[in-house]
């Protein structure tokens, strides 16, 4: 993995990347640097600084500081939510109503350590959807989250009952197959078994929207993940009764 490759913009205060799925933000507890983004990114520059995190799983967009000064200024942004943070997901089911706000708030779960709950007594949490694509099996959404809450999006997905695609955690592990979506699917002749189409969870940081230390205003984008665009594809190909709504 080249960081050069991974680099969506870049100035002297910042560094904006595609993160990939499996690859953790910052090392884990075994401290093996090179297996997380900011340990390829202290390689690389000799220094950074985090700002904000991405589950293991999740792809796309990611901001680093690359001096202590812009450090400040980024975290201050996250953290007084003057950043807009917008995701896309495949969840499972139809969403009915297709557009909606979710204000459930979350806590630790009681007994689970690393898992999150809805719960009244937790941290206030708010994330709006709005569906893009409905195949039945799944639904395409695109999701602002107000707050950044550990697993808020997964959270409240599970809440309103279509969890994240292929989300162990909070809904199940069995992997996205082709043989589910298209009714005609045959394995192939050398096959032994059906490889997925996806198997890891089904979300990506898709857009931040913010304003830099000079007052300009940006956005930048990660195009959806190959992985999910190809279960997409699939999809708007072999769903009765879809209707494009938006292509990506």
């Amino acid at each position: 993995m080249r960081i050069n490759e991974l680099i969506i913009k870049e100035t002297p205060d910042y560094v904006v990347l595609n993160k990939p799925a499996g690859v953790l933000t910052i090392p884990d507890r075994h401290d093996n640097q090179l297996s997380s983004i900011q340990g390829l990114l202290k390689k690389h520059y000799g220094n950074i600084f985090t700002v904000h995190r991405l589950d293991k799983d999740t792809s796309g967009v990611i901001l680093f500081a690359k001096n202590e000064a812009a450090h400040k200024y980024y975290s201050q942004a996250f953290e007084g939510r003057n950043v807009q943070k917008f995701y896309l997901g495949l969840v499972n089911g139809q969403l009915i109503p297709a557009t909606g706000t979710i204000e459930e708030a979350i806590a630790e779960h009681p007994i689970t350590k690393g898992k999150m709950v809805t719960n009244k007594k937790g941290k206030h949490a708010h994330t709006d959807y709005e569906v893009l694509e409905a195949f039945g099996l799944y639904s395409l959404v695109k999701l602002q989250i107000h707050t950044g809450r550990t697993h808020q999006i997964r959270v409240h997905m599970k809440h309103i009952g279509h969890p994240i695609a292929v989300d162990e955690m909070y809904g199940t592990n069995t992997p996205v197959l082709l043989s589910a979506i298209k009714k005609s699917y045959k394995l192939g002749k050398h096959d032994v078994e059906e490889r997925p189409l996806l198997s890891r969870l089904a979300l990506h940081s898709f857009q931040l929207h913010f304003t830099d230390q000079q007052g300009e205003k940006q956005v930048v984008e990660a195009p959806l993940a190959k992985d999910i665009q190809a279960v997409v594809t699939q999809l708007r190909k072999n769903s009765s009764g879809y209707v494009p709504k938006l292509i990506l």
